[in-house]
């Protein structure tokens, strides 16, 4: 993210209601979304009732699926410059990071993906973020499921 794209639209204002969009766009085309966790019940239980969202969801505490997907821990990707200008632009604009108690934070350096598989399985769309905020556009999921259809 630029200098430029951060004055045009604060990186706090870019954290939207996209992923509700992307799951109700999935949805509209016979897709289900899972999330996958690595943490416990009781932080899994926790995380949905904050954000509302009512998505199926896989514990994989030993991170098989994670493994299987090339996603792995990373201090390097967690600790940059850019995401730590991007937390605290929450804070300059007054709005609240999440809440979560210390006991269901398990490993703040472990990196995420998007992905999305057809029904024999085949991976059709593959996204490793690069950042803990990084997340892929609407646009760029919805193109891979159009795609493949």
């Amino acid at each position: 993210m630029s200098d430029t794209i951060l004055s045009q639209c604060p990186a706090a204002q870019m954290l939207s209601s996209d992923t509700r969009f992307i799951h109700k766009l999935l949805e509209a085309q016979s897709l289900r979304v899972l999330v996958v966790s690595y943490g416990s019940l009781e932080g899994a239980t926790f995380w949905l009732g904050q954000t509302g969202y009512e998505f199926d969801m896989l514990l994989d505490a030993e991170r098989v699926v994670y493994q299987a997907f090339g996603l792995g821990s990373s201090i390097r990707k967690v600790m940059k410059f850019k995401l730590m200008l991007h937390y605290s632009e929450f804070l300059v604009m007054n709005r609240q990071l999440p809440d979560v108690p210390p006991q269901f934070i398990d490993d703040l350096f472990q990196m995420g993906g998007d992905f999305v598989l057809d029904q024999g399985g085949k991976v059709i769309f593959s996204y490793r973020c690069k950042s803990p905020v990084d997340r892929p556009s609407a646009t760029q999921i919805l193109a891979a499921v159009s795609a493949h259809s």
